[in-house]
């Protein structure tokens, strides 16, 4: 933090740019309520720019018509220049219209912001609480002395058996209002935190990308050489402190029991009076979907990596293919200017002379090609009655049935994966029906009451019977990535 550090950022960290930008109270304002509150990763060009015109307008209303001039793409793609980077503009592949995205650091400006306002209540017991843990943690983690593991957890065992003694007698303490919401506000914070972390691992991920097409790009070296350390930076963000602990949050987050326990307990907390006093926010409620759809975007970066390296496969091989063209054009070309002066003397020698006996007779004769005729004749269609049964016997996959039978499984519960929803109602058509189950999930505006996700580092295998064409039963299986399907917010309402 010396001055010369600090004269840097002031000059070239778009955070501390935004915050010293006239504009600054439109620019945080209204990327906080687009982008932070509703948690939305990505907006198209026209709905954001439709959002800040109303913004404008409004505004124009309040201080004038001279208030901020410009229209509201010109603003957008103002903010989204290289040089202040408090957007980031991209295309979607196959797409030509412009999506927009928050960064880290715009972010951070925000956040800094919303924790200048005045606070109704500062809690710091719980704070103190949750260093105190970490602590603990830490310590008994790092602890090599299995005599002193073993004494520690002797006397957390006595503390929990009479815990368990006081509450058996009828003396069972409760935190008070104030607790309460000391705890309930760490929590939110944390929560809004780890929502804003993750752009940020995303940021990062999304600049491992770059770097491996810049590299790319200019390569001059061998294939496997730029393979090498490829996959080396992609094995070090993967293995770094970052990486691990994004994947044990993942795998965490992942797990069914988790995430309904997880879902009771913060139903349980939002219930009680003192956490209703502060006036929770409206998606504290559902903050692990947001979770689950903070992550995924990491995870589609990382596809994202991965495709690029099968691109830069297809163009190395197609450049090789053309260099070997290049070098044979060379040699004829070379061998042409030789042919009027020879070069004397031996020009090369071969081993193993010999010469290749080939007999005319076992060579293939000539077979010439049959060419058909057509006559030119009108059929007749006769009087001869078709049976039209077998119209009506092929095989119809009721989606609207499996679409009701998902929705069934989740008015019950939080989430189901394809699995267990199988093992409730098998499968009657096969494999057929399979592939439609997996077409019901991968259908992006089709139904609102539910979503899918696919957790690939999970296999699961499906089981059904099947005929042979004899009549006989056989027993068929496949292996397919887990498929999960969750319920949305809107059909958790409904069901209420």
């Amino acid at each position: 933090m010396d001055h010369d550090t600090l004269v840097s950022l002031r000059d070239r960290h778009p955070a501390w740019r935004l915050l010293a930008s006239p504009h600054a109270p439109l620019i945080a304002s209204f990327l906080r309520r687009v982008f932070v509150v509703p948690n939305l990763r990505v907006m198209s060009e026209a709905d954001l720019a439709e959002a800040l015109e109303d913004e404008l307008y409004a505004l124009r209303e309040q201080l004038g018509a001279d208030a901020y001039p410009k229209d509201a793409p010109d603003y957008l793609d103002d903010w989204a220049a290289a040089e202040k980077g408090w957007l980031r503009k991209f295309y979607k592949p196959g797409t030509d219209e412009a999506q927009f995205d928050l960064t880290p650091a715009t972010e951070k400006a925000i956040s800094w912001l919303v924790s200048l306002a005045e606070r109704p209540f500062v809690g710091t017991e719980s704070r103190l609480l949750t260093l105190f843990n970490l602590l603990e943690q830490i310590s008994a983690g790092t602890e090599v002395d299995p005599i002193k593991r073993l004494e520690e957890l002797h006397t957390r065992r006595e503390a929990l058996d009479a815990e368990i003694a006081r509450v058996q007698a009828g003396d069972a303490p409760l935190l008070d209002d104030t607790a309460v919401k000391d705890r309930f506000l760490q929590f939110q914070q944390l929560a809004r935190e780890l929502l804003g972390d993750f752009r940020e691992v995303e940021h990062n991920f999304r600049q491992l990308d770059r770097r491996v097409r810049e590299k790319i790009a200019l390569w001059a070296g061998s294939k496997g050489a730029l393979l090498d350390e490829i996959m080396g930076e992609t094995d070090a963000i993967g293995t770094s402190d970052q990486g691990r602990s994004f994947r044990a949050f993942w795998d965490f987050l992942m797990s069914r029991r988790r995430q309904e326990e997880l879902a009771e307990r913060l139903e349980q907390v939002l219930t009680l009076p003192a956490v209703l006093e502060l006036r929770p926010e409206a998606r504290i409620r559902r903050v692990h979907h947001d979770w689950l759809e903070a992550g995924e975007h990491t995870q589609r970066t990382v596809a994202q990596l991965s495709q690029q390296l099968r691109h830069f496969l297809d163009d190395r091989a197609f450049l090789e293919n053309r260099r070997i063209l290049d070098i044979l054009r060379s040699i004829e070309t070379k061998a042409l200017a030789l042919r009027a002066a020879p070069p004397a003397g031996t020009l090369t020698t071969l081993d193993a002379m010999a010469a290749d006996i080939e007999l005319p007779l076992e060579r293939p004769l000539f077979t010439p090609t049959l060419k058909p005729r057509l006559a030119d004749l009108v059929p007749d269609g006769g009087d001869d009655e078709v049976d039209t049964t077998r119209l009506f016997g092929q095989v119809v996959i009721d989606r609207a049935r499996l679409r009701a039978g998902v929705k069934s499984a989740l008015r019950r519960r939080q989430q189901v994966t394809l699995a267990e929803l199988l093992v409730a109602e098998p499968l009657q058509l096969g494999l057929a029906e399979l592939v439609a189950y997996l077409e019901l999930a991968h259908a992006d505006g089709d139904h609102d009451d539910f979503r899918a996700l696919v957790d690939e580092t999970v296999q699961d295998s499906i089981r059904w019977r099947a005929h042979a064409a004899t009549g006989a039963p056989l027993e068929r299986s496949a292996r397919l990535p887990r498929v999960i399907f969750l319920r949305t917010r809107s059909a958790h309402e409904d069901h209420e």
